[in-house]
């Protein structure tokens, strides 16, 4: 059999796509740190007062205590908005402050009976937030329910941990379904061989099983009850409608053509509808990884 050059247009598709999911993957790299100290009413340090530090993007908690001087550190932390409290004695404060990735936040606290929130330094009172990422409140969170409760607290760990392997997974299902789309253009072709039409095949089962993977962590992770979901979280469920059977149809169709295709057929009848659900399919996907991904 003659050996077919690859399309000039092969490289140049590689490219763009590196250029799309290079910064989605950089951006998920926890490489922030928040650092500051606490003081008393008096101005006095406060050493061993504990510090919480919540990402209002996903609700993850992180915990430390300060140190003799009254100073803590929180380090590897995702870029987005934060809400850092401290407590000892009876005594709180409680400020919120955004991060940026590769960035040192420092934000001082000063204990009070309230737990009002303060403003840490670098932040006007009436700055706008420099992140529009979905916050708890996007995610249908009262006040109420953010608050000390041990039940909801777990399932809203657990529901955390989960949609986070969910996004790792999804991630890592671009990879091969980008392959996958860029053998398309061989695998249909009127010259096109056996092995790669195979290949192709086999990175669209990978890409598959890497999906229904991925949706079954978002699926079974636990939801608090009486919330609602808002901002670029609905828009990244409303996406799974369309991508969601899209990954179920577009194999089917592909064993079909497959098998036309060996058999020496044209593909024909439904299968003919295999190239424009995967294109349709692959588009929400990738629309649904942006949604969340990129600020807007």
């Amino acid at each position: 059999m003659k050996w077919k050059a690859p399309s000039r247009g092969l490289p140049a598709a590689i490219l763009v796509v590196s250029l799309l999911i290079t910064p989605l993957l950089h951006a998920q790299q926890p490489d922030a740190t928040l650092t500051g100290t606490v003081t008393s009413p008096s101005g006095g340090r406060i050493a061993k007062s504990v510090i919480s530090v919540k990402n209002l993007n996903t609700g993850t908690v992180s915990t430390t205590q300060t140190d003799s001087a009254g100073r803590f550190v929180v380090p590897n932390l995702a870029s987005g908005d934060y809400e850092v409290s401290a407590s000892t004695d009876g005594l709180n404060a409680v400020s919120k402050v955004t991060l940026a990735a590769h960035a040192t936040q420092t934000v001082n606290l000063t204990l009070t009976t309230q737990s009002q929130p303060q403003t840490p330094a670098g932040n006007l009172p009436n700055a706008p937030s420099s992140s529009k990422e979905p916050s708890l409140s996007d995610l249908g969170f009262t006040p109420e329910q953010t608050q000390a409760n041990a039940k909801e607290q777990a399932l809203l760990d657990k529901r955390t941990r989960m949609l986070k392997i969910h996004q790792k997974l999804g991630l890592i299902t671009a990879a091969p379904l980008i392959a996958t789309i860029v053998t398309s253009l061989g695998a249909g072709g009127k010259h096109t061989s056996n092995t790669d039409r195979t290949v192709h095949m086999v990175l669209g089962a990978v890409s598959s099983d890497l999906y229904f993977t991925s949706a079954y962590f978002a699926i079974r992770a636990p939801s608090i009850k009486g919330t609602s979901t808002r901002g670029p979280i609905r828009v990244h469920k409303a996406l799974a409608w369309i991508h969601g059977p899209g990954m179920i149809l577009t194999p089917i169709l592909g064993a079909l053509a497959y098998q036309q295709k060996n058999n020496g057929e044209k593909v024909h009848g439904i299968a003919a509808a295999h190239g424009p659900v995967a294109i349709v399919t692959a588009g929400a996907f990738g629309a649904a990884l942006l949604s969340v991904s990129l600020k807007f």
